[in-house]
């Protein structure tokens, strides 16, 4: 399979150098990706000795940023990707300041070997099959602690039934989970789109004996964001 290399450039240091191929969808940067992997580098998530698991991670590019940022990161894919994530991972080794590793996942199936929950769920484009949907939700619920952050970024498709997807895909989501879009003006400065946006998704708590909710502390896993709105 033919392969070129897509540079990302950092704030600080040399960019990360992604290998793509041609003949599958899970092996190019995606769009969403950038954006998501740019996010990071913003700062509003602490992610320094963060456990932190990417989905359906493709050629890597989030995850290994957020490994240049001090984070623990498990890549996680299709056992058809992981030659290209080791090759992407020994490409930015050097840059790396947590750790990084890949690991074989096919949502639905077992995360065992996943657990405990990690702080951080990084998902970049991963709600367009309309067969992975209820795979990917087990995968969530059965991955996510009450203090683990998903941030995930998709671009906004309008053809065909994308649309549909993406409405049933957030139905589903929010029986189990809560939802809030990060604005746009905390995006990246250049890395940022209208029809790309990022949510941040932690899962429900039960709340028992009148108590109120318990809200997270500045030392849980959440991004350190301005104000932000909810997903209808």
């Amino acid at each position: 399979m033919s392969g070129f290399v897509r540079e990302l450039e950092r704030r600080a240091g040399p960019a990360l150098r992604l290998e793509q191929r041609s003949g599958g969808v899970g092996c190019v940067v995606w769009d969403a990706a950038l954006v998501l992997a740019k996010f990071l580098e913003t700062g509003a998530c602490p992610l320094n000795r963060r456990a932190v698991l990417e989905l359906g991670a493709g050629t890597g590019a989030v995850g290994i940023m957020a490994a240049t940022l001090g984070a623990d990161v498990t890549l996680t894919d299709l056992q058809e990707l992981q030659e290209l994530l080791a090759v992407n991972i020994e490409n930015n080794r050097h840059l790396v300041t947590g750790s990084v590793r890949a690991e074989v996942l096919k949502w639905g199936e077992d995360v065992s070997g996943f657990r405990p929950p990690p702080d951080y769920i990084l998902m970049a484009d991963c709600i367009y099959y309309e067969q992975s949907l209820e795979p990917l939700l087990k995968t969530l619920r059965e991955l996510t602690g009450p203090d683990t952050c998903v941030l995930c970024c998709y671009e906004q498709r309008t053809v065909g039934r994308n649309p549909e997807i993406e409405r049933r895909y957030f139905e589903l989501l929010q029986v189990d989970f809560e939802l809030e879009r990060v604005p746009l003006d905390q995006h990246d400065e250049e890395y940022r789109s209208e029809d790309i946006h990022i949510l941040t998704i932690r899962r429900k708590t039960a709340v028992g004996d009148g108590l109120p909710a318990p809200q997270p502390s500045s030392e849980q896993s959440c991004c350190l964001l301005g104000t932000v709105g909810a997903v209808k």
